[in-house]
């Protein structure tokens, strides 16, 4: 008896260490009872999957960029469309503007984080908000030429006592001609006339039809009105008239880009990574001529490809980092607030203006 006691005795025991093992191992998996703990519990753990690292891609970073239509905007076209296939490292909401002045109120009310404008409206902004915006980056130089239906204009000089078909009095282009004059010997007042009635796009058909036989234009409407009449030549490339003025330093900086400063703080990696898309993007203008025509004129910068591939080449899209750039455009600036303060802002630039890396 004592032995069939003993027997069940050890029956029971065995039969709890079992239930004891499978406690331990935790949920039921459905694998056989195994006859030891430690077998039970490695059966468990060779089912359970290991952690696996995630593969989830991070979401993008997101920007919001203006750029005007024009030269302003030209150098913006290859990554507008880089961002359209997905393959841009931001994700951009782009706005394309006509006017400076639509532009402001979207830069002012923060509606936009980062913008292509003219480089007295940059220094303008961040007078007027306070230090709330930077310059980023010169992305244009001098647009501006002289057209004549003729043969009698070869320099500056040879503008004496004659008549100037112009447009924007006032304006940056009007304050820049208007010192090529004054550096040149000539009075703007006296020694020429400036006739400022027309409109850009008026102005370059009136230069086409011979109406304004000597005329002061940006580009893109050189290139309109040029091909419209052949007989139309550039007499003055009023880039290299300023350059001849200013200095081997000197630059005529047009158009720049420009950031919010709650942008950088807020994602700076995402900022610099929006900087270094952009220069790719303004040098791709010049290293791909056709395709950049095509972008530029699938997202409306220019009319048409054709006027966006002659034009190109006379609109000096570049990417001039804001420290790179600050010696000319100080020089640029002291010019426009010489003639008139209002031009930028009020005040000079102080060293808060220009981004830094």
């Amino acid at each position: 008896m004592n032995r069939i006691f003993k027997k069940a005795v050890s029956a029971c025991i065995a039969a709890g260490l079992l239930v004891t093992a499978a406690a331990c191992g935790g949920k039921d998996n459905g694998a056989p009872a195994a006859a030891t703990a430690t077998p039970a519990v490695s059966a468990v753990a060779a089912q359970s999957p290991s952690p696996q690292p995630s593969t989830a891609a991070k979401p993008k970073s997101k920007l919001r960029v203006g750029a005007l239509k024009g030269p302003t905007g030209m150098g913006m076209a290859q990554l507008m469309e880089q961002d359209s296939l997905g393959a841009s490292a931001v994700d951009y909401e782009f706005t394309l503007l006509d006017s400076p002045d639509d532009m402001t109120a979207k830069i002012i009310n923060g509606e936009l984080d980062a913008a292509a404008v003219p480089t007295n409206l940059a220094l303008t902004l961040y007078n007027k908000t306070g230090g709330a915006i930077q310059l980023a980056a010169v992305n244009t130089l001098g647009v501006l030429y002289v057209l004549e239906k003729g043969d009698t204009v070869h320099s500056v000089a040879d503008l004496k006592g004659k008549t100037i078909h112009t447009s924007g009095k006032g304006a940056t282009q009007d304050f820049a001609f208007r010192y090529i004059l004054k550096q040149n010997g000539l009075d703007p007042d006296k020694d020429v006339t400036l006739d400022y009635k027309l409109q850009h796009a008026e102005l370059a058909a009136a230069a086409a039809s011979g109406d304004a036989p000597i005329a002061l234009l940006p580009q893109p409407h050189v290139t309109t009105a040029m091909l419209k009449e052949p007989g139309l030549r550039v007499a003055l490339d009023v880039t290299k008239e300023w350059e001849a003025v200013a200095g081997s330093a000197g630059k005529l900086a047009m158009g720049s880009l420009i950031v919010q400063k709650k942008a950088v703080e807020a994602d700076k990696a995402a900022l610099q990574a929006f900087l270094t898309e952009y220069e790719a993007s303004a040098h791709f203008v010049h290293a791909d001529l056709d395709k950049a025509a095509e972008l530029i004129a699938k997202y409306t910068i220019l009319p048409n490809a054709n006027v966006a591939k002659k034009a190109i080449p006379l609109s000096n899209i570049t990417y001039i980092g804001a420290q790179e750039a600050k010696p000319f455009l100080e020089q640029f600036y002291k010019v426009l607030f010489d003639f008139e303060p209002k031009s930028v802002g009020g005040k000079l630039a102080d060293d808060g203006f220009y981004y830094s890396k």
